[in-house]
């Protein structure tokens, strides 16, 4: 961003809900269905038909609020949102305008600069429209699988500076929404989507500038990219005379641009008005604690349990608790283990970053189908911190171990893999094998120190790979530093 200058973006997320049935009938709400299936007279928008309220929508929508910190209605009422497009059949959106069941809600984000709190102005609930799909030989096709489909819209405060700063609000909420299970969080599916308001204004300046809104982002980087150059549009738009006119953009990926789509709307060009064939939502208090005590551990405040209770470096506590299911393999695995410790919970966290994530992207499962429990992986961390193997032979062990349901110690003992920490016997080895090398003692004496890895490598390959390294390299520097054998 130029100097002098500063962003003031706000983003709106629309939230596609993973309930079995719309918001307002009974058609399933499956994505990838073929087009046109998923279809009633309701949503279809037929004459004469009445819209039933899904309770599911109500409840994920509280639990969001709740996760958010927002504030939760008692009672609040559903609008019409009149617009004319063809994937909207009615000729109307079914949302909630005056007063949404969520408000003044707020998130924390952890950038380089620290802990920064985002406000959240409301959360309300609605329906998707159907999907147009623009064909280049045939025009543009319309799908109504998805129109009806649950959607809540989580508006924050225009609390957000940079870039950066979006990306790392989107990516809390997806979070919170994954770990809530209410939506997968998919943006290449669309059942997340991202708009952004953007305005800059000189440093100093109190007034906001006029805001341009960037629509569909359908990827974190994109959001990014998108804020990015409309920021750097902008100012250079304000640099060089002219000013900035209230649009509704849309991103192009391609050109890294970004394109006008219309003139951006106000409320009372949708004419909104009270849905009749609704009544109120209420929500009552013992809902609400009923409610609140269902929801799990989110994720940033897991992280910062992981630091505190594990030890572990943020980098391990981010990427263990980034999904839900990965953290929960994790704090199982660490249950397991005989000897819990701050070096068995670290070298745990290893393991699942480096072995047990890696198979899982490679074969696109859950980490719980990877093949090797979190019992198993306790009790292979468990054989590498007693001494009972190496780590060399832990990894040559693991990918045996997958897709079985033994324990370390069962291959230990069938294949005769367990090390050898006998202090006396080692002693006899090491002392056997400075006797068989006098010129690479000589060497070491002189100077040369490092050929005590060469000496540990030949007590390794005398005992067949089964001796302590730890002991061994302890007992040969004390060997090889001593004045005479």
């Amino acid at each position: 961003m130029q100097s002098g200058y500063e962003a003031i973006i706000g983003l709106e997320v629309h939230a596609q809900l993973t309930t079995a049935s719309k918001a307002f009938c009974s058609c399933p709400t499956a994505y990838g269905a073929q087009p046109n299936v998923n279809v009633c007279p309701i949503c279809l928008g037929h004459p004469g038909t009445l819209p039933v309220l899904n309770e599911n929508l109500v409840r994920f929508a509280v639990k969001m609020g709740l996760a958010t910190n927002c504030s939760i209605r008692e009672r609040s009422t559903f609008s019409r949102k009149n617009y004319y497009y063809p994937d909207l059949p009615k000729g109307y959106q079914i949302t909630q305008f005056a007063d949404p069941i969520c408000y003044k809600g707020h998130v924390e984000i952890e950038t380089d600069d620290g802990v920064k709190r985002i406000g959240i102005t409301r959360i309300h609930m609605e329906e998707d429209s159907g999907k147009s799909i623009h064909d280049l030989d045939i025009d543009t096709l319309v799908d109504l699988n998805r129109a009806g489909v649950p959607l809540i819209e989580i508006v924050s405060e225009p609390d957000i500076r940079t870039p950066q700063e979006a990306y790392l609000y989107l990516q809390q909420m997806r979070q919170i929404l994954v770990y809530l299970g209410i939506c997968d969080g998919n943006l290449e599916e669309g059942s997340m989507r991202c708009d952004a308001n953007i305005s800059v204004r000189p440093v100093g300046q109190t007034a906001f500038g006029t805001k341009r809104e960037v629509k569909n982002l359908n990827s974190f980087r994109n959001v990014e990219k998108a804020i990015e150059y409309e920021i750097n549009s902008q100012i250079d738009t304000l640099e060089s005379g002219g000013s900035i006119a209230q649009q509704t953009l849309m991103w192009d990926a391609g050109n890294g641009q970004t394109k006008v789509m219309r003139s951006k709307e106000q409320a009372h060009d949708y004419r909104y008005f009270p849905e009749p064939d609704l009544g109120p939502v209420v929500v009552s208090q013992s809902w609400l604690e009923e409610l609140r005590s269902e929801l799990p551990e989110l994720a940033l405040d897991k992280k910062r349990r992981f630091i505190a209770e594990y030890g572990l470096p943020v980098y391990d506590a981010a990427i263990l608790v980034d999904e839900a299911s990965v953290a929960s393999y994790y704090e199982a695995a660490c249950g397991a283990l005989k000897a819990p410790s701050q070096e068995t919970w670290k070298l745990v966290s290893n393991w699942i970053m480096t072995e047990l994530l890696r198979i899982r992207g490679e074969k696109k499962c859950d980490i719980g189908e990877v093949g090797i429990s979190s019992e198993q992986l306790a009790s292979l961390v468990d054989v590498i911190v007693d001494g009972t193997i190496s780590s060399k032979t832990a990894k040559e062990l693991f990918p045996d171990m997958l897709g079985s349901d033994k324990l370390a110690v069962e291959f230990i003992e069938e294949r005769g893999l367990r090390q050898v920490s006998d202090v006396s016997l080692l002693k006899a080895m090491v002392e056997e094998v400075i006797r068989a090398n006098p010129d690479n003692l000589k060497k070491y004496r002189d100077g040369k120190t490092n050929l005590l890895g060469f000496f540990v490598g030949q007590v390794l390959k005398v005992s067949g790979g089964a001796a302590n390294p730890s002991i061994v390299t302890e007992l040969m520097k004390e060997s090889l530093d001593a004045a005479e054998l």
